[in-house]
């Protein structure tokens, strides 16, 4: 899967729904990325870190790698 082109810039999204955390470096289909930015409940993150990710209390997706 390619990177949106909105998050160029960005490694980190999350889904507000769920309060799960993707790596946009490490996509798979199971992160549905497609579904996620049409529903609008996305959040990026400033620093865009996975512990500040952590500190707005979401959990890493699946597609987040172990050393992330």
């Amino acid at each position: 899967m390619t990177r949106p082109t909105l998050f160029e810039n960005n490694r980190w999204l999350g889904d507000k729904r769920t309060q799960r955390v993707h790596d946009l470096d490490h996509t798979s289909e199971a992160c549905a990325i497609d579904d996620l930015l049409a529903s609008e409940q996305f959040a990026t993150f400033g620093p865009d870190l996975l512990a500040e990710a952590r500190n707005r209390g979401y959990r890493p997706h699946g597609c987040v790698a172990a050393d992330a």
